[in-house]
């Protein structure tokens, strides 16, 4: 049985794929008060069980997407998830934070296999009119995992602790597995035969890592030296890549194609000014509220289910209307939901925040969808790897921007502290800080979601 021939039995399976990794980031928020509180990590440490996952994917997202095309999409995509399911089953079983977090490099790795080959295998199997719809499809199953994550999640630490969420994970990639397995034999390599990059696929992950860690510890004597240096190894990569006969990302590519490169831009920039809103929220709810977890997923979940029920409706959007134009008015729409957050205190009714949150969902929601098909349908169909591995390193990296912002913040604010009810002053003091940041940002990404011009 062939992929091609069952388009929607490939759908199936990768949807299935979109929905595992949101669904862990989204539910491992919740659990971190319990992580914190049995292997005793103060807010930075604590910080970086998730952060740890979602830079180690950022920089490994883009090497691995250059080497699906090269080397084939599901070859990489299925070895993928075996890491990932051998990973997950590592975090439920760590016996103190450096191991969980340790655990989560390596789930880091085997999600940049699944999720750099994603967004390309589902543009390999359809055709370019049906691309908005399934891609909406992709990306309504990503928010499902959001949705589902702070609810289940919630329920699940409570009831079986935070180790029960990985071991669900185990068993959901398993299935995922024996699918992919039975039933993906066709394969593409677009890129079969040319060299991959390898030097340029180390300088590029070694700036990130430098850049991204450098940047969530700048208040400390390192931070900025590190920062700088990952910089400087992002200027050395741009010179470098441009020089390569089939680099690992084509620079030139990037800012010749206007509209794939300000799509990517406008990508980032929303992660940054989104991501940490329900991360910070659940501190909030938890720490100052006195909420329970069930009680803070029950109302996180009102953004991710917004998302999940709109992003289909403006993926197909997408394919009739100029994509530019959904996606620019979905980040207004997303600008609008967080500004109302900053004001938030310890007595803002929980209405006030789900209102906050069903705007923020549903202008992501036009957002999204929209911007993947932008990105997807302004690259030949050689680079549909590195393009979709482009999309996720921007999104990732924003998602990383944001989780820095709030532990710069927390570093700033709270220090080595664990926290407590006694520090939810200063709690309350990086949230809104971080919220009026989070509102400037979504706003200004409003220009280059605008600016990218025509995809058709």
């Amino acid at each position: 049985m062939e992929v091609k021939q069952n388009k929607g039995l490939s759908l199936f399976i990768l949807t299935i794929g979109a929905f595992i990794n949101p669904f862990m980031g989204a539910s491992i928020n919740v659990a971190l008060p319990a992580i914190g509180k049995e292997f005793s990590l103060d807010a930075v440490t604590l910080s970086w069980v998730s952060t740890a996952f979602i830079l180690t994917t950022a920089a490994m997202l883009l090497p691995f997407g250059r080497l699906s095309d090269i080397k084939g999409r599901v070859n990489i995509f299925k070895k993928g998830l075996l890491l990932f399911l051998a990973s997950s089953l590592l975090c439920g079983l760590s016996v103190n934070g450096y191991m969980l977090i340790v655990a989560r490099i390596l789930q880091g790795i085997g999600s940049s296999m699944v999720f750099s080959n994603a967004s390309a295998i589902v543009v390999s199997v359809f055709p370019p009119q049906e691309r908005g719809r399934v891609l909406g499809i992709n990306v309504a199953a990503v928010y499902t995992g959001l949705s589902a994550g702070p609810f289940l999640g919630g329920i699940m630490v409570q009831i079986l602790g935070w180790r029960s969420l990985f071991l669900l994970n185990v068993a959901l990639g398993i299935v995922m597995i024996i699918l992919v397995y039975k039933y993906f034999t066709e394969e593409w390599k677009e890129a079969e035969g040319e060299s991959f990059d390898l030097p340029g696929s180390l300088l590029y992950g070694a700036s990130l890592i430098l850049s991204m860690y450098g940047f969530s510890k700048l208040t400390q004597p390192a931070g900025p030296y590190l920062f700088t240096a990952g910089i400087l190894g992002f200027i050395v990569f741009y010179r470098y890549e441009r020089t390569v006969k089939t680099p690992v990302f084509d620079v030139n590519q990037f800012f010749a194609n206007k509209s794939f490169s300000y799509s990517n831009i406008a990508a980032l920039i929303n992660y940054s000014a989104t991501f940490a809103v329900t991360f910070l929220l659940n501190f909030y709810f938890q720490y100052i509220k006195g909420f329970s977890p069930i009680e803070t997923g029950t109302i996180l979940v009102a953004q991710p289910v917004v998302m999940a029920v709109f992003s289909p409706l403006a993926g197909k959007l997408s394919d009739k209307i100029e994509p530019r134009v959904v996606a620019s008015i979905g980040m207004a729409v997303s600008a609008l939901g967080v500004l109302p957050l900053i004001w938030i205190t310890p007595e803002t009714s929980e209405l006030y925040i789900i209102i906050c949150l069903v705007l923020l969902g549903f202008g992501f929601a036009l957002f999204s969808s929209p911007n993947t098909n932008a990105v997807m349908s302004s690259v030949e169909k050689k680079y549909l790897g590195v393009a979709a591995s482009t999309l996720s390193t921007m999104r990732t990296v924003g998602q990383m921007l944001s989780m820095g912002i709030a532990m710069l913040l927390f570093s700033l604010f709270i220090g080595q502290a664990q926290l407590s009810k006694s520090n939810g002053a200063q709690l309350m003091q990086s949230i809104r800080v971080a919220f009026i940041l989070f509102s400037v940002l979504c706003w200004l990404g409003v220009w280059p979601s605008l600016a990218r011009g025509k995809v058709r």
